[in-house]
């Protein structure tokens, strides 16, 4: 049974959720990339920092990671026992993003860092 699952694909795909629903059946603790790589007014983590954090929360003997970071998959990857990719069409991305907006507008979503409030954008919608 896997004991570190990544869970990647696009924004609004439902990555969140199923870490929340597989957390919830296999006891394992969920670790929100997001909430680990922003910082208040949604400050990124510099470089170097957020490779080294990420080196640290995958040395965990348990988890359940949610988010993409491109750059840093190859960490993630090379510790994880199993990897769950949602493919989902643009549409269905796109409008779980707009349900999560209007859901949680203004507001901090429990899966981001303190000081990010859920925002909207267009710059956001061309990258869903």
């Amino acid at each position: 049974m896997a004991k570190r699952i990544m869970i990647i694909g696009s924004s609004g795909s439902g990555k969140t959720t199923l870490a929340r629903k597989i957390s919830k059946m296999r006891g394992l603790p969920i670790v929100h990339l997001d909430a680990q790589f922003w910082n208040k007014g949604w400050q990124p983590t510099p470089g170097e920092l957020w490779r080294a954090k990420q080196h640290s929360l995958a040395a965990a003997s348990r988890w359940i990671m949610d988010g993409n970071y491109d750059g840093s998959m190859e960490i993630r990857l090379d510790r994880a026992d199993a990897v769950i990719f949602l493919d989902f069409k643009r549409f269905v991305c796109l409008l779980g993003v707009v349900k999560r907006w209007i859901k949680t507008k203004g507001k901090t979503r429990p899966d981001m860092a303190a000081g990010c409030p859920e925002k909207l954008d267009l710059t956001f919608l061309k990258y869903v």
